[in-house]
């Protein structure tokens, strides 16, 4: 377990990019009117940009610093974990101490879009998190695949249903199903169950990827 923590502390290290963007977006973002996004949303980019420098920039820097794949892939897995913990208790903090005191009438908050406050703040949080876990390791799974054929496949696939489902009702529906289920859902032992087992086959498809993934 050592490799593995000295990986994850090489992975957030190396990460400051994403870091410093997150944070001048979240500072900078600026609203007006009598209903404004909240600056806590902001801090759900971090969980997306995260990913890209996990993939393209460190797996070889750690390859060739002599890491082994299953310490990267624990490692991209902790740091996820870490992340989306931050990101969730970053997020939740400011609907609680900031969000209030906004000179708007209404300040729409993520953690209320998707129906998960009705549970408590603090249940709301962990939704917040393992939410944010499963999008994180959604995107390492998909970025990893791109060099290959069944990469290029996924992508193809994924832009197929978004065309095809969105116009046709019937399959409209579906697709409003899912996200009902993933991510508008207020259902807590639901929406975390459902979170976690798409994280899981997606961490085992994961480590798919990797054994095939070369330098």
């Amino acid at each position: 377990m050592t490799a593995v923590f000295a990986v994850v502390k090489r992975l957030l290290a190396s990460n400051k990019v994403s870091y410093i963007v997150t944070a001048l977006v979240v500072v900078c973002a600026t609203s007006s009117g009598e209903v404004v996004i909240s600056n806590g949303n902001y801090t759900w980019l971090l969980a997306v940009l995260t990913p890209f420098f996990f993939v393209f920039y460190d797996f070889k820097k750690l390859m060739y610093l002599g890491a082994s794949k299953r310490d990267y892939f624990l490692g991209c897995l902790i740091s996820y974990g870490f992340l989306s913990f931050c990101i969730s208790l970053v997020n939740t903090l400011m609907h609680l101490l900031i969000d209030p005191i906004y000179p708007a009438k209404t300040v729409i908050n993520m953690m209320d879009v998707c129906k998960w406050i009705e549970n408590g703040i603090l249940v709301a949080g962990l939704q917040q998190m393992f939410f944010l876990l499963l999008v994180m390791i959604f995107l390492h799974v998909l970025l990893s695949m791109q060099p290959h054929w069944y990469g290029w496949l996924t992508y193809v696939l994924l832009v197929a249903v978004i065309c095809i489902f969105t116009p046709i009702a019937p399959l409209r529906a579906v697709l409003a199903g899912f996200f009902q289920m993933v991510m508008f859902n207020g259902n807590a032992v639901l929406h975390i169950g459902i979170c976690l087992l798409l994280s899981a086959a997606l961490y085992l498809g994961g480590l798919a990827v990797l054994k095939r993934k070369t330098l």
